[in-house]
């Protein structure tokens, strides 16, 4: 057996570990990995009919190489945001442009060569490791008739199909130590604390960082906030705490209620243009509408960057080997998943199927832009 491996879209901690457990248990039954470097940009960028010159975007694995890598964040795959169903003809290899001379520089479909790839390398099944962006890729794959298996990761934990994924509880823990630590000079400058956090669609790593880190007010993705009202609100925390300061945690897919989410540049691959400046356009906001001074923070890379926590190694390492064991009885085409706190197998393009966003009657107040659990009882571990 020939297993093909990559990580798509962004980082998260867990990457590696999740690596580490497929190379560990693929080799131990005498089967072969060869990693894909760059997400999907490897078998794009790689040329059967030249392989020695386009080797770089291919990396053999064995468990002497990935040893220690699940003590590390990141990938050592390395990552991008290629989608091989639409490529722009100034992102196209040189070898597939003389391919395609007659388009007409709009974007190209490389799948027929993603295919071309798998079969000169002789890979049995690709593991893809990614979000909603790469997973549904790999879905488009499993369509065309290659073997794939899914592992979902992303630190907002919005794939569709399973509760958690890799890379979540580390950002929530992450934010929480972080959103403590800036307790220390919003209070010394009495000030309101704006913490901007990942989440462009689903707010749940802001509305976990929040809950968990008391944080005044939450601004989720899912709910439009009056800025005036927020404003105020902000105002009153502040004026009852006896330290002087106040904090409000946004998601950087929230949006003023009448307004657009803040987005800027060129649209990537998947059709996605980059977030971030709602924190700051909320602390600009804040302090002409209260006259208190403002401080501004974007957690950003800081969530991304690290050693995974005890949670991400656990579901990294049994999500890799479940996905080896199923490949060992004949299964592919599948999602690994959590679903009601249990390891489980979704179809691999449930991803596709639908959205995952916070239930907002169960897990938020509207009016005071606060987490509300509504009820715990039966709820998994990681409220979702």
């Amino acid at each position: 057996m020939h297993l093909g491996v990559l990580t798509g879209g962004g980082d998260v901690p867990g990457l590696n570990p999740a690596i580490m457990a497929i190379v560990n248990e693929a080799c131990a039954r005498d089967w072969r990995v060869t990693g894909f470097r760059r997400g999907w940009g490897g078998p794009l960028n790689f040329d059967p009919a030249n392989p020695e010159a386009t080797q770089d975007h291919i990396m053999p694995l064995t468990p002497g190489i990935v040893r220690g890598i699940d003590r590390t964040g990141g990938t050592i795959l390395h990552t991008s945001r290629t989608n091989p169903s639409k490529v722009r003809m100034t992102d196209l290899p040189d070898f597939l442009k003389r391919q395609n001379r007659s388009s007409d520089q709009g974007t190209v479909d490389c799948t027929n060569h993603v295919l071309a790839v798998l079969e000169a390398l002789e890979i049995d099944a690709v593991i893809a490791i990614g979000g909603d962006d790469t997973l549904s890729y790999a879905a488009r794959l499993h369509n065309e008739g290659a073997q794939m298996m899914c592992l979902p990761k992303t630190m907002d934990n919005d794939v569709f199909g399973t509760d958690y994924c890799i890379g979540f509880s580390t950002c929530v823990t992450r934010s929480v130590e972080l959103i403590n630590r800036l307790r220390t000079p919003a209070g010394s400058h009495e000030r309101i604390l704006v913490v901007e956090m990942f989440g462009r669609n689903c707010g749940q790593s802001a509305l976990m960082g929040g809950y968990l880190a008391d944080a005044d007010r939450t601004l989720i993705a899912e709910v439009p906030f009056d800025l005036e009202k927020a404003a105020s609100l902000l105002k009153e925390d502040r004026a009852r705490n006896s330290s002087g300061y106040a904090i409000v945690v946004v998601s950087e897919g929230a949006y003023v209620d009448g307004e657009k989410v803040i987005e800027a540049g060129e649209p990537d691959a998947y059709g996605h243009r980059k977030l971030g400046g709602i924190g700051q356009t909320i602390g600009d906001a804040v302090k002409q509408l209260t006259g208190v001074n403002v401080m501004v923070q974007n957690l950003a890379y800081l969530l991304r960057a690290g050693a995974p926590d005890a949670v991400d190694l656990m579901v990294s390492k049994n999500f890799g080997t479940m996905a080896i064991r199923r490949i060992e009885d004949g299964k592919t085409g599948l999602m690994m998943a959590i679903k009601d706190g249990c390891y489980t197998t979704q179809p691999a393009d449930i991803s596709t199927k639908g959205e995952h966003r916070i239930d907002v009657e169960a897990m938020y107040d509207v009016e005071t832009y606060r987490p509300r659990i509504s009820n715990l009882s039966g709820m998994p571990m990681y409220l979702k």
